[in-house]
């Protein structure tokens, strides 16, 4: 921060896919207390204004955020060595990441948490020419799908992350700051939790119970692709826009954030398996029932509940996660 180009008048910043729960919320508190305390290392003066956007699709409840935000601003106001009512203006900007969102260098700070893994689009080529599946009976790339299966994927998120980042260069000023956290593989290329494998085969349970019709599976992909380290890294300096100033990797549990750490109470492993099945339900439902059909929803991720009691049991449910810290040069 003591190297950028800072106006004394007005920091803008950005969270790209905020969502609408309350992480939401949370993002807002430590990445404007975090900007106070850096200010406060570097100057005297009062603390500039703070030009606040959420960006999501327009599919996100805007609203609900917005119900949100007198909350927001009082406990701001309540931090120590507070903001005053009013130096922080939080607005939404709907749209896609993956395009350009703000007018050239007038970005100080732009965070992204756990949605660059989401790719703009399904891979192209995960169909024959006369229309049949080529990924079939699975909802994503694994170890069993095809080759072209997995490159058509890496292509898709190499493409998408090379946008994002000349997007973002053209908007943030000198030394602008770009702070990044999504899912990864590991630094030998495996996954962590495979929880979306744990949903394709509750899908398939589905199939076989005739609850769900083969070609309705075997059609579906999820656009989601789960970078190396290496791949992550790779594209970055391809596109040469920013300096990598922290890349660093830590593993969560999928079950991180539930209250209770006890795993040899029954009802607490149920529940501790139905909290994440509930969470998984709400980022990947919509994809999913504009496919498969709402009717079929609930079931689902009653049935992925069931699978997930083991999986976080053994403390099998854990993410690879990577968090790369960028500065415009």
């Amino acid at each position: 921060m003591v190297e950028m180009d800072l106006p004394n008048d007005c920091i803008k910043v950005a969270d790209l896919g905020c969502s609408s729960g309350p992480n939401t919320f949370v993002t807002i508190q430590h990445i404007v207390r975090s900007i106070d305390e850096a200010w406060s290392q570097i100057s005297d003066e009062e603390l500039p204004n703070i030009q606040y956007f959420l960006n999501d699709l327009v599919s996100n409840d805007f609203n609900l955020v917005f119900k949100g935000l007198p909350k927001i601003y009082e406990r701001l106001e309540n931090q120590e060595n507070g903001r005053k009512f009013g130096s922080c203006h939080i607005a939404a900007l709907p749209g896609s990441f993956y395009g350009k969102l703000f007018p050239d260098r007038s970005m100080h700070f732009v965070h992204s948490s756990y949605c660059l893994h989401w790719l703009s689009q399904v891979p192209g080529g995960l169909s024959t020419e006369s229309g049949k599946p080529r990924n079939k009976g699975s909802i994503y790339y694994n170890k069993t799908s095809p080759p072209y299966v997995q490159q058509a994927y890496l292509n898709q998120f190499t493409t998408d992350f090379m946008m994002f980042l000349r997007m973002r260069s053209r908007e943030m000023v000198k030394h602008g700051q770009v702070f990044l956290t999504f899912i990864c593989k590991d630094s030998e290329g495996v996954e962590g939790s495979d929880y979306l494998s744990l949903l394709g085969n509750a899908l398939s349970d589905m199939v076989a119970e005739g609850h769900i019709e083969e070609e309705k599976l075997d059609t579906f992909n999820m656009p989601i692709y789960h970078p190396t380290i290496q791949e992550a890294k790779q594209i970055i300096e391809n596109e040469g826009s920013f300096k990598i100033m922290r890349f660093q990797t830590f593993k969560t549990c999928l079950d991180a954030s539930f209250e209770s750490r006890a795993f040899d109470d029954e009802d607490n492993r149920i529940g501790r398996a139905r909290y994440v099945a509930t969470y998984l339900r709400a980022v990947c439902e919509p994809i999913l029932a504009s496919h498969f059909g709402e009717a079929v929803m609930t079931s689902l991720f009653q049935r992925l509940a069931k699978k997930l009691v083991n999986i976080l049991e053994m403390r099998q449910g854990l993410l690879n996660n990577l968090v790369i810290s960028l500065r415009k040069e």
